[in-house]
């Protein structure tokens, strides 16, 4: 048997065994094994005459890339560097530079930096397009090049090329940082309390019920709970959050192509803002599990949505680990709001739409969304099923609209640019002052 027909066959092995596993319906009409053999004609015409000898681990691993990046903006094959990487962003703490990042056009897109990092201090911006690390381009690395690039040892300086808007290229060099990501803080303004979620990270929950804790100690009228530029996290993460603020119902339901395994999150009795009124922040860069909490709170009339309207991301993927060999993200069901709203690509429309400052907004065709991803899924709302609880659900590709709103300490007010949390605050002190002229 020549080594062609023992890779054709190998994967035809595989093939036949994720239809078994998968309950995919058989399809016995030859051709999956004609395009088999074509893999394995064109893997030893390349492995033999390409100009420069290739590592047969390499071929595969680009071609599996390539099979799973070709689905949906999503889904992606995790090589074990990048799997343990991935497990190290999930648990809130890395070593980098502190910026949430995508890749548009060959060119890693900046989401958004993240508080008190390298990044954050720089200077650097929503919506920069880095164009070169340490003077070399960007242009024809993966996402996942570009960010081990980007990462290294503490205390190690690096030079990124930013292009900002249509003309403005500048360097910026940063020091290599241990980055602890708080993904949640909190303070007063007056009597209104803020929580400021980031991420969905491993402790959000955690840090929420911390905060919420703190805060009832203040004797709060209202709450402003910010997701802007929030890019998503972990799903249970998500239902926790949203289950800490409702007292009943249903807080997502995530549904697949197999409508047998349909899978509802409902939440359990007890309100950690003891029915106090809150307000939701939402923008364009607040995604996937963002939008599970904002969505859940819309419908179940537990808050006012506020802002502008959200990415769209409403799938969901689970990490699939695979033997010695990484793992695969896998897009597996979408996930719908409880009155049985798919956002995906369409986003979560705010009650009250409310732009940011004047001086931030940006022109339309630099707002990214979900549907403009190359291979994003579209809206099918007629669709029934649903997938086993995922692992993950990383919002990782959205780019923000908006500029990150900045952190504040308690008691140094709100910045006068910051007209979407001052537009918050006021209906809320408004809410508070009805309620007391009311006799409630």
């Amino acid at each position: 048997m020549t080594r062609k027909s023992m890779i054709a066959l190998g994967l035809g092995t595989i093939l036949l065994t994720l239809g078994t596993v998968s309950g995919a319906s058989a399809r016995n009409d030859g051709s999956a094994y004609e395009y088999l053999n074509l893999f394995g004609d064109v893997f030893e015409r390349v492995r033999r005459d390409y100009v420069e000898e290739v590592s047969d681990k390499q071929l595969i691993e680009a071609a599996i890339s390539g099979m799973l990046a070709s689905l949906d903006p999503h889904s992606a094959y995790l090589n074990p560097e990048a799997y343990a990487d991935m497990q190290v962003d999930t648990k809130g703490e890395f070593g980098g530079l502190g910026i949430e990042v995508t890749m548009e056009n060959g060119l890693v897109k900046v989401i958004s930096p993240i508080d008190d990092t390298p990044a954050a201090k720089a200077g650097m911006k929503a919506l920069d397009v880095i164009t070169a690390i340490d003077h070399e381009p960007v242009l024809g690395l993966s996402l996942n090049e570009a960010v081990d690039k980007m990462r290294g040892p503490v205390g190690t300086d690096i030079t990124v090329t930013v292009r900002r808007g249509p003309k403005d290229v500048f360097d910026l060099t940063l020091t290599r940082a241990v980055i602890k990501i708080k993904s949640v803080r909190s303070h007063t303004e007056g009597d209104i309390g803020y929580l400021r979620i980031t991420s969905f990270s491993e402790k959000t929950d955690e840090g929420v019920k911390a905060a919420m804790r703190d805060l009832r100690d203040k004797k709060m009228k209202g709450l402003v709970i910010d997701l802007r530029n929030n890019p998503g996290g972990l799903l249970d993460q998500a239902v926790a959050v949203a289950d800490d603020f409702l007292d009943k119902g249903e807080i997502v339901s995530t549904r697949s192509r197999d409508a047998r395994e349909t899978e509802r999150y409902n939440a359990s009795a007890g309100d950690l803002a003891n029915g106090l009124p809150i307000v939701v922040l939402i923008n364009g860069g607040s995604a996937s599990a963002s939008e599970i909490v904002a969505g859940a709170l819309q419908d179940q009339k537990r808050a006012v949505v506020m802002g502008t309207k959200s990415f769209g991301k409403g799938s969901v993927q689970t990490i699939i680990p695979l033997r010695r060999h990484g793992a695969m993200k896998l897009t597996t069901s979408r996930y719908y709001t409880p009155s049985g709203r798919s956002i995906q690509a369409v986003g979560i429309e705010p009650d009250i739409e409310v732009p940011a400052a004047r001086i931030e907004v940006m022109e339309p065709r630099s707002q990214l969304k979900e549907a403009d991803l190359r291979n994003a899924l579209d809206n099918s709302k007629g669709e029934a099923g649903a997938a086993e609880p995922a692992s993950e659900d990383r919002g990782a590709t959205p780019p923000a609209d908006e500029g990150a709103p900045p952190d504040k300490k308690a008691g140094k007010g709100t910045p006068a640019q910051d007209y979407q949390l001052q537009r918050a605050l006021d209906l809320l002190r408004g809410v508070a002052l009805f309620s007391q002229a009311a006799g409630h």
